[in-house]
């Protein structure tokens, strides 16, 4: 019988979704308490799979259980697997309520604050039925939650090509950086700022090793000066929008977030020039994965509140 057959009449779904609860709990005695069986229906379930595929997909030792190299290769179809039928779903789900669905993002800090939170916000009053589960997080960790299927789509900033040939981006707009004080700060009424006027200043920043941080940190160092003296460090863009209000302080942000964010109004762009550092922003997606209609609308959407953006950079 060739394999093809074999896997036809033979390799169920539900042993699938056993191993790779076993994979995940590391051991049959935890993977039965979390699937409500007995240890023997596991066990059962892993020798159908490996009866059927024959090989051996799981090794034995002291700290639990680990999959082979074959089972590692059926652990990964087996997410993809899985995540068609849970796109399948959700795309009957939207034939027959076009208003239902949801969109799973992530983002980096900065962006959440501003293009992915107009683009929700957008969304969510045009579809209202429409739920959004966001997670924000380094460049990283989304790159390996979107290889897990844990989220539907990325949107981040690219420096170079992507290493990952599985990964897709779509750009949507570069975006550069500026000065920024609060409005009440007297610095935001004047039409001339050099940036060594503002090294005595209050900063409040993010660490110098991070995208703003290295830009600030290059923009002083063309100028001959030395990186400001941050009365305070913190990765929080909301935390540095708050004091920015106070009127005190000054902080680097990106153009987007001058844009887009829906505390703008508080904080105003200085005349400082900074060198050119322009970084692509776009969507990165898993190659050859189907995504849901609710995902396509939200790229949609997020490609409408870019437009403005990407024209300012021409």
């Amino acid at each position: 019988m060739r394999l093809s057959d074999r896997i036809g009449r033979r390799m169920k779904l539900q042993d699938l979704h056993v191993l790779m609860t076993v994979v995940q709990s590391g051991s049959m005695g935890k993977a039965a308490q979390r699937l409500n069986t007995s240890q023997p229906n596991i066990s059962r379930s892993i020798a159908d799979l490996e009866q059927a595929l024959g090989v051996r997909l799981l090794d034995r030792h002291r700290q639990g259980i680990a999959p082979t190299d074959y089972g590692r290769a059926l652990l990964e179809g087996g997410m993809a697997v899985f995540d068609e039928l849970r796109q399948t779903v959700k795309n009957i789900e939207f034939l027959a309520d076009p208003t239902t669905g949801q969109v799973r993002i992530g983002t980096i800090p900065p962006l959440a604050t501003s293009v992915v939170s107009a683009a929700v916000e957008e969304m969510s009053r045009r579809h209202p039925r429409i739920t959004f589960d966001l997670l924000t997080a380094q460049t990283e960790v989304l790159h390996r939650e979107l290889h897990d299927r844990n989220i539907d789509l990325v949107i981040a900033r690219r420096f170079g090509a992507l290493a990952d040939e599985r990964l897709e981006f779509e750009p949507l707009f570069d975006d550069t950086y500026a000065v920024v004080t609060g409005t009440h700060n007297p610095w935001a009424r004047r039409r001339k700022v050099d940036l060594r006027d503002l090294m005595g200043e209050p900063w409040v920043l993010p660490r110098r090793e991070s995208v703003p941080g290295l830009i600030l940190a290059n923009a002083t160092r063309a100028a001959g000066l030395g990186y400001p003296r941050a009365a305070i460090v913190t990765d929080s863009a909301e935390m540095r929008i708050n004091l920015l209000a106070t009127g005190r302080f000054f902080t680097i942000f990106s153009t987007s977030t001058l844009r887009l964010s829906a505390r703008r109004d508080e904080f105003r762009a200085l005349p400082t020039r900074l060198p050119m550092s322009r970084a692509p922003v776009g969507v990165v997606t898993l190659k050859a994965r189907t995504l849901g209609p609710a995902v396509q609308l939200f790229i949609d959407q997020a490609r409408q509140i870019a437009r403005p953006l990407a024209r300012e950079r021409r």
